[in-house]
């Protein structure tokens, strides 16, 4: 759990983007399971207009929210498997 924890604040503000590199945004935020600790949503940050088009969940704010389970790497970027999320 600490790990996840440590993981978690690696991720803020990096660049979200595609295995194409179209870029979402970046990680503003991070919801997850609070029984179990599972990461579920990245909420972006700074959006980039690219998204508007895509069918992507909303939070009430209106905030864009991509599901982790999409994410498919970690380095610079955040990569994720577009196909997984629309």
């Amino acid at each position: 759990m600490e790990e996840e924890k440590r993981y978690s604040k690696n991720l803020m503000g990096k660049t979200v983007v595609t295995k194409s590199g179209k870029k979402f945004g970046e990680v503003g935020n991070i919801s997850f399971e609070s029984r179990t600790g599972e990461l579920m949503q990245i909420v972006l940050k700074n959006p980039t207009s690219y998204i508007d088009n895509l069918d992507i969940e909303q939070d009430a704010k209106g905030r864009w929210m991509v599901p982790f389970s999409s994410v498919i790497a970690v380095g610079d970027f955040v990569v994720v498997a577009e196909e997984d999320i629309i």
